[in-house]
């Protein structure tokens, strides 16, 4: 069942175009990761969906209501933490999640005041809860806005780089919250600059650049169709008769040296079939070999690589 729905999602600023022709999908109870570099329109499209901006054109639904003709309703179902908390610096932690409970339709005190004091239990705020937000550090506010995202338990959540400016105990409280709301068949999409969280998290990831889609699918599907295995030579000296050989032949398809060291990364078609043809030619070029490995590439390298070439999906 699908949570949400975009069809060639657009979003311009003058003549930037932020969000460009974006379509895809997200189920219901799926973790959805949107990655890209800064300025690919990650936030952007974040805000569409959650109806803090409106489309140039194209469309989208989410929860079942259309982002332009239904945004009231969108923005009942839906939780949003932006990558700047939006939060009142004047009053309390306590008062900020009573004012946006109410907001959201809570209007039994005893309720919103068990929710409140629920989530500051979890994010470790209870004992702030009379302090005033403007005196925060970044991290308690980032755990603050996001408490503030989900105090009216909303079935579908976004996240804009949700473990920015945590540390590491906190951001895995933050991860280990969005798997108990995906368990619960929560929706769950968000953005981040953090690839080991994409990986840890997702069941799906878009990569986008430059507001458009270039990579979409399962993590495995991704490094499966996008990523070839790594032979990794480890010389005691570099020598350039040695990369040169290398280069010739034709079942390489990149060759990189680490910086300040002798290893000797080269992108294979076919690992089995040529790694005894590359080992012969570095050994009769001079090449002393201290250690041969072969690797699989990481999401990092198949998010860069994906990124860097530019080439968008149909």
């Amino acid at each position: 069942m699908q949570a949400i729905e975009t069809i060639e999602l657009t979003k311009k600023f003058g003549n930037l175009v932020a969000v460009d022709k974006l379509s895809f999908e997200v189920e219901k109870g799926e973790i959805f990761g949107i990655l890209g570099p800064n300025g690919a329109g990650k936030t952007t499209t974040i805000r569409l969906l959650a109806c803090l901006l409106s489309p140039s054109s194209g469309s989208a639904n989410v929860g079942g209501f259309d982002i332009v003709k239904d945004s009231m309703k969108v923005r009942e179902i839906v939780g949003i933490q932006t990558e700047n908390p939006s939060l009142y610096e004047r009053l309390t932690a306590y008062e900020n999640l009573d004012f946006f409970a109410e907001a959201y339709g809570i209007l039994d005190s005893q309720e919103r005041r068990k929710r409140i004091r629920d989530l500051l239990d979890f994010f470790g705020l209870w004992v702030f809860k009379d302090k005033k937000v403007g005196a925060f550090s970044r991290g308690m506010k980032q755990k603050l806005s996001i408490a503030r995202a989900i105090v009216h338990d909303p079935d579908i959540i976004f996240l804009d780089e949700p473990t920015s400016g945590l540390d590491p105990e906190s951001a895995r409280e933050i991860k280990d919250l969005m798997k108990s709301f995906s368990r619960k068949g929560k929706t769950i999409v968000f953005s981040t600059h953090v690839l080991g969280d994409a990986e840890k998290l997702c069941n799906r990831v878009m990569i986008i650049s430059k507001g458009k889609r270039v990579a979409l699918g399962a993590l495995e599907e991704l490094l499966t169709n996008t990523s070839k295995p790594i032979l990794r030579i480890t010389l005691k000296k570099l020598d350039q008769r040695v990369i040169d050989a290398i280069k010739c032949f034709k079942q390489v398809k990149e060759v990189t040296v680490a910086d300040s060291s002798s290893v000797v990364s080269i992108v294979l078609d076919d690992v089995e079939t040529i790694t005894p043809e590359i080992i012969k030619s570095v050994v009769l070029n001079g090449g002393l070999i201290l250690s041969v490995n072969v690797v699989n590439q990481s999401l990092e390298d198949v998010y860069l690589k994906i990124v860097r070439g530019g080439k968008v999906e149909n």
